[in-house]
């Protein structure tokens, strides 16, 4: 795939979509649109950080949420993440976690401010004082994922500290363009841009996958 993801995916799409289950077409159309709107976000890496949140959104959101069933957002992600690596034929996924975002990677696991516990704590929740030992443990877990070569859960840890820095821009605690903490924003942005052109197209190759139910179908008048 080039550098013009969008474009590639945009191709591979209309030349496939015929033969798409219309569910996952959906989800395929929804994703690649906000990629190419985030792509645009050359100068601004918080606008592409959230716009690649939202693609990424609409690549795996699953419907269970919508019926009220608490399946929780880890275990969502882990299905996904765990079908996508089984059918990454040609690695991509590994080679990104293992090669090309490593050094990203690690920092941001080790990175406490993007670690919910944390955020807990200081915002006066009582439960979480414990903060600095569920850090430790989680540290632990990153470390044996590492030493094992679990790309599966790398990617799981990756997206929880990625959805904490997702809730501090969506809910308003950060600051446009502020200078706190930037290279947490520029690295998301970076990884999520990378990885979810390769989600999307992996879906392309396996429309036959139960990718589930969209959130908010098309509805006709």
């Amino acid at each position: 795939m080039s550098s013009n993801r969008h474009a590639d995916l945009k191709f591979k799409q209309r030349e496939l979509r015929v033969a798409f289950p219309s569910t996952m077409g959906l989800r395929v159309h929804r994703s690649i649109s906000w990629i190419s709107r985030a792509e645009k976000e050359v100068e601004d890496t918080d606008a592409q950080f959230v716009f690649f949140w939202i693609a990424f959104n609409a690549a795996y959101a699953d419907e269970r949420a919508l019926a009220g069933i608490a399946i929780g957002e880890k275990a969502t992600y882990a299905d996904f993440f765990a079908r996508l690596v089984r059918l990454d034929n040609k690695k991509r996924i590994y080679e990104a976690i293992w090669q090309q975002f490593s050094g990203p990677i690690r920092l941001l696991l080790a990175n406490k401010y993007v670690f919910s516990p944390f955020w807990q704590f200081h915002n006066g929740v009582q439960e979480y004082v414990d903060w600095e030992r569920r850090f430790g443990a989680a540290q632990k877990v990153v470390a044996s994922a590492l030493a094992a070569g679990d790309t599966v859960k790398i990617l799981s840890l990756v997206f929880d500290r990625l959805y904490v820095l997702r809730n501090q821009m969506v809910h308003g605690g950060s600051t446009w363009g502020g200078k706190v903490n930037r290279h947490q924003v520029r690295d998301g942005a970076a990884i999520l841009g990378f990885l979810l052109p390769v989600f999307v197209d992996l879906m392309m190759d396996n429309p036959n996958e139960d990718w589930g139910v969209p959130f908010y179908p098309v509805v006709e008048e």
